[in-house]
């Protein structure tokens, strides 16, 4: 009776058999009638609300994913174990200890490079589940050719590492995510645009760090243009986007103070380069610095001015250019802000919006999911959260 195929109505009512109770009874310790335990059991009437399966599941002394009839971990998050598991694997692999013993061909730097660039594509695009599978061939390419030509293949090493550590981020792997970051670091080491672009990535695996706060400072001095009105775009980005970093860091560590200085020296960086770019994947622009003043909100614990600058910053002709991911992260983000000052349904409603833009962003990502879970659990949740949760099995 456990198979997804068993109507959930004739799941309760043998469960309900086994623990040897009436109808009657086990309306009563529901606080139902009889009639509506019969209607259910008939599957006239659907269980909708989180709150009332999980009541029933209680009363029946089983979890809800039995009462559902889902397996305890859902089938998607084992095939994201075993695929994180790859990518540990492809981490610990170094094709320069094979030596000679190693017989094939070094892909071309042109092919690898269009190797990494569609792996990043597949990243803004929030094509986890895809890339979690990419990303194991792609290290085990770019370490056949650091083994072959360290100095040749160094700008791919550096992206391939940074792409890794990025999606380790997401993906809640952090200490997976430290390593990658690391060693994009290592590649990057004496030239100052591949430090900041490998800070960058460093910066989102240390976020709770307030220590790295000095770090991406200095990554992002040693990058600033002398003179911000002559500074390159790319320069300013790569700049602008470290200043996030530790922004963000220091409102994780509650200094509102010092974000706020950082964010508005971002933001005059911002609007040297516009929005619309892309330069070293960092998507920086004005509008990306107005939602990161919502994530440091967020983190510093202002609901009602995080929400308020959101409402502003989706108005952006800036908001449609920015990649999925950091769109769809952006409402996840928000809708943490709406629960903080309890406002339910408007958290409910950005994470069935983030959920229909990059579904990814809402399944696969352990914060995401933990957040689904807590909007799921008010009785009042709207119907669609509430599936979405059943769905996901994280009620």
């Amino acid at each position: 009776m456990a198979g997804d195929s068993v109507p959930i109505g004739r799941r309760v009512a043998y469960l309900r058999v086994r623990r040897k109770l009436s109808q009657q009874s086990f309306a009563d310790r529901l606080g139902k009638s009889k009639s509506w335990v019969d209607k259910v059991e008939r599957g006239v009437r659907s269980l909708e609300r989180v709150s009332t399966i999980r009541d029933v599941a209680a009363v029946l002394r089983v979890d809800t994913a039995t009462l559902l009839g889902r397996d305890v971990k859902p089938t998607e998050l084992a095939e994201r174990s075993e695929g994180v598991a790859r990518i540990r694997a492809a981490l610990a692999t170094y094709e320069m200890a094979l030596g000679s013993r190693s017989r094939r061909d070094v892909m071309s730097p042109d092919l690898l490079a269009r190797e990494v660039e569609h792996g990043w594509i597949t990243y803004q695009y929030a094509r986890y589940p895809h890339l979690v599978e990419l990303i194991p061939a792609l290290l085990a390419e770019v370490h056949r050719a650091q083994a072959h030509g360290p100095e040749a293949a160094r700008v791919l090493v550096m992206e391939a590492y940074r792409l890794t550590a990025a999606l380790l981020v997401k993906l809640g792997e952090v200490n997976l995510a430290w390593l990658a970051a690391d060693r994009a670091m290592a590649a990057a080491t004496g030239d100052r645009v591949l430090l900041a672009c490998a800070a960058v990535q460093l910066g989102q695996v240390l976020r709770a760090s307030a220590r790295a706060r000095s770090v991406m400072l200095a990554a992002a001095y040693q990058i600033a243009p002398a003179d911000l009105e002559t500074g390159s775009p790319q320069e300013l980005s790569l700049c602008g986007s470290l200043l996030v970093q530790a922004a963000l860091i220091a409102a994780g560590a509650g200094d509102e103070r010092v974000a706020g200085e950082l964010l508005d020296e971002s933001a005059e960086m911002a609007a040297q380069v516009g929005d619309g770019n892309d330069y070293y994947r960092t998507a920086f622009g004005p509008t990306a610095v107005e939602l990161a003043r919502v994530a440091a909100a967020v983190e510093l614990g202002d609901g009602p001015g995080a929400v308020s600058r959101h409402s502003e910053a989706v108005e952006r002709d800036g908001w449609r250019w920015l990649p999925v991911e950091h769109r769809a992260a952006h409402l996840v983000d928000t809708a943490r802000a709406y629960l903080q000052i309890d406002d339910q349904a408007n958290a409910a409603r950005l994470l069935i919006q983030a959920d229909s833009i990059a579904s990814a962003e809402v399944r696969h990502r352990p914060a995401a999911r933990e957040l689904l879970a807590q909007v799921a659990r008010d009785p009042d949740a709207p119907a669609t959260i509430a599936q979405l949760a059943l769905d996901l099995g994280v009620v």
